[in-house]
């Protein structure tokens, strides 16, 4: 009868805890039931199944670039390959010139209001003032034979019906000509249609032209969400097959073009000068080399030649092409080793870029390669290049254009350097992420942009150790995560979905944090690096999904992670831990003889002092002294069928050498996070202890955990150096001292 009291009585408290534990729970449970279930695409390791596969389309493109009308006018042939198990009746192309378009669906959705003393330009851009005729002119659309395909245009979207269905295995060309008005990138106040356009400049009456999204291009058909056709509103970016370009481009004669692929024509279209000086740029490997100096710039810009040339790129296995073009154009390189590859890394700039990108493009270039190279795959173009335009950051295959232009004396500030370091980095990173790593940009921002950062963060902390971070660190997300609820979105939502006030901070720096976080703090450096760069490989060249990458790291670690992708990916929770209570116990030096099983023992007392000493003076602190309480030898009963003994007097005796520091800390904020612990003894030495985020497991809201120290300790921080993210550091010691903000700290330093 007494075991049935004691296990109903069990049974009840456990229960009890169970309903109040149970408002906490779920954090800790498998993220199975989120992800999709693994099939023979698409393994539960992560990786590609042994059926997987992906589409392909080849493209050889014609185009003139009119520098007198601002306008390009151009055909393809593109020759698509199914490689899916499906018959497919029809294509879908994406149009995303369509997006400047005077009412587009872009500008119809945007939302916007009056401000009294607006600017001119913003007003103009915001309510799309100015008179411009963008968008796609479609002339045709016809098949391998000529005949005309129909066609419906969506928006953004082009589907294309086939004469006869696409069977599995096959493959077929078609053709399309389309042509188009260059928009005025000063006229846009919004990235969403300023990705690409021209930039004039009055002082000589020249263009520069950064061009992209300037061909229907092909949308994705995966075996996750079939057709990807999305329409383009602007935030999320692009989703693309791979395949090889032939693409040949008349420009005028005077102009230097750069492009996504190597030039296959260096004869045809620059002096036998310029041509030296490019051969000798691919095996210099200590400076870059200029191919076009700032004088031969200088002088083109002067005569403005009529007359045209065309040159011709060709690039294998890339998702998408964009050049640059302009006489303005200075042009240097250097080659970089990358394993057993020479790449080339090449800047293209303006006067009005000058002393600065000739300074730091190109080295930004090479350290971004070396260092990307290391963390996931080891780059595999022939080229990187960096081009040069006003007030922009902007990423494709082998070419980014980036603003970071200095006073018109050629000065500049420390701000105006590191801004273009980082923009370079970030944006030639991108050819990694997602360029080769091909994720969904049009779904899920974070896996370009977020991965991005990161490697961006550690490329240039290892580069330039004088460089502020602005993204990366834990401290400096800690002002958005502390931001109001109703304008932060969990990262797992579609791009066009986050407010575009906070796009920077969530889909950017909130991701790079979290992985910045995993591998310091969650993982360490050696796991995360093994399992980042097993995804890199994994999918280089393919096209991942989220749950892809969230097996992966943990089929190559063997760290249960799924608590950290729901908190960092699912949820907009938020680290905020709470050092609620500490009590101080020791055993009482002083003791007894007591009687035990006809032998004498030790007894020992073991007392605690802090917040939970009530009786005390002060609960805020250690003053108050060790509270003691018994230690009592082991009674027979709970050894159960063992036959051996403790020894007590001797444990008793090893107790009395020990400070117990009894702590209770609270999840407030509601992210499961490790807790970094900080002690600081009486001797004046400090000691770092980690627990790992299961200590939470049981009790997501509340937990209470003993730690043994040889030594007195006189203060205790929670999370001491900013690890976490922390939202709050007032509720992170004890005693409840007024200190400094370890923020604050940080941000002098």
């Amino acid at each position: 009868m007494k075991q049935f009291i004691f296990l109903f009585l069990t049974l009840v408290s456990v229960g009890v805890y169970a309903q109040e534990a149970n408002k906490w729970q779920g954090k800790f449970e498998q993220l199975d039931q989120l992800l999709p279930t693994p099939n023979e695409y698409r393994s539960g390791s992560g990786a590609p199944g042994p059926k997987y596969w992906q589409q392909r389309a080849d493209y050889v493109i014609n185009a003139e670039l009119n520098d007198t009308n601002q306008s390009i006018s151009g055909s393809e042939t593109i020759t698509y390959f199914n490689n899916s198990p499906d018959v497919l009746k029809y294509l879908w192309l994406q149009l995303d010139q369509n997006i400047n378009e005077k009412n587009s669906f872009t500008a119809m959705s945007d939302d916007n209001s009056i401000r009294d003393s607006s600017t001119t330009r913003t007003l103009a851009a915001d309510l799309k003032l100015h008179d411009f005729d963008g968008g796609f002119k479609i002339k045709s659309v016809k098949d391998a034979s000529g005949k005309p395909l129909p066609y419906t245009i969506n928006k953004t979207m082009m589907r294309v019906d086939l004469s006869e269905p696409l069977a599995p295995g096959k493959q077929m060309s078609f053709s399309v000509e389309w042509s188009f008005n260059i928009n005025n990138r000063m006229h846009n106040m919004t990235f969403n249609d300023g990705r690409s356009g021209m930039e004039y400049f009055p002082e000589d009456g020249n263009y520069v032209y950064i061009i992209a999204q300037w061909f229907p291009r092909m949308c994705v058909y995966d075996d996750v969400v079939g057709w990807q056709n999305k329409q383009f509103l602007g935030q999320g970016e692009f989703t693309l097959s791979f395949g090889n370009y032939t693409v040949n481009l008349t420009v005028p004669s005077d102009h230097i073009v750069a492009a996504t692929g190597m030039v296959q024509n260096p004869n045809e279209v620059l002096t036998q000068e310029q041509i030296s000086r490019f051969e000798k740029a691919k095996t210099t490997f200590d400076k870059p080399l200029k191919i076009v100096t700032q004088e031969e710039a200088i002088a083109k810009e002067k005569i403005k030649a009529t007359s045209k040339k065309t040159w011709k790129f060709y690039a294998e296995n890339v998702r998408d092409f964009a050049f640059a073009s302009s006489r303005k154009f200075i042009w240097d390189a250097q080659a970089v080793k990358v394993g057993d590859k020479t790449p080339l890394a090449m800047s293209y700039y303006s006067k009005e870029g000058n002393p600065l990108w000739e300074q730091e493009s190109t080295k930004a270039i090479k350290n971004c390669l070396v260092t990307y190279s290391k963390y996931s795959i080891e780059y595999p173009y022939p080229q990187a290049t960096s081009v040069h335009s006003a007030s922009i950051g902007m990423e494709y295959p082998m070419i980014c254009f980036n603003g970071a232009r200095p006073n018109k004396d050629g000065t500049f500030s420390d701000r105006t350097k590191w801004g273009l370091v980082g923009v370079v980095i970030h944006e030639v990173g991108h050819n990694f992420f997602p360029m080769i790593i091909n994720s969904d940009e049009r779904q899920w921002t974070w896996m370009d942009e977020g991965f991005d950062t990161f490697v961006q963060y550690r490329t240039q902390v290892e580069n330039y150790p004088d460089m502020p971070q602005r993204r990366g660190p834990a401290a400096g997300i800690v002002p958005y995560m502390k931001s109001a609820p109703e304008w932060q979105r969990p990262l797992m939502v579609n791009s066009e979905s986050v407010a575009r006030q906070n796009f920077g901070n969530e889909q950017y720096a909130k991701c790079a944090t979290a992985l910045n976080i995993l591998r310091e703090t969650v993982m360490g450096p050696e796991l995360f690096d093994k399992a980042f760069k097993e995804y890199a490989q994994r999918w280089a060249f393919k096209h991942p999904k989220p749950a892809d990458f969230f097996r992966t790291m943990e089929d190559a670690s063997a760290v249960d992670l799924d608590w950290f992708w729901k908190g960092w990916f699912y949820t907009t929770d938020y680290a905020d831990q709470s050092l609620d209570n500490v009590k101080w116990y020791q055993v009482k030096k002083e003791t007894k003889d007591v009687e035990s099983k006809g032998k004498n023992v030790k007894q020992g007392t073991l007392g605690a002092a802090g917040s939970g000493n009530t009786g005390g003076k002060n609960a805020n602190d250690f003053s108050n002294g060790p509270e003691y309480i018994t230690v009592l030898p082991t009674d027979d009963r709970f050894y159960g069928d063992f036959r051996a003994r403790i020894d007590d007097k001797a444990m008793i005796s090893k107790l009395e050498s020990k400070n117990f520091y009894e702590l209770t800390l609270s999840n407030k904020g509601g992210l499961i996070m490790p807790v970094i612990i900080e002690w600081t003894y009486k001797d004046g030495t400090k000691e770092i202890e980690r627990i790992p985020a299961e200590i939470w497991r049981n009790n997501e809201n509340k937990v209470t955990k003993v730690f043994v120290k040889d030594k007195e300790v006189v203060n205790i921080v929670i999370d001491p150096k900013s690890e976490i993210a922390d939202v709050s550091d007032d509720n992170n010691t004890f005693p409840k001292a007024t200190q400094p903000s370890k923020f604050d700290e940080l941000k002098k330093k």
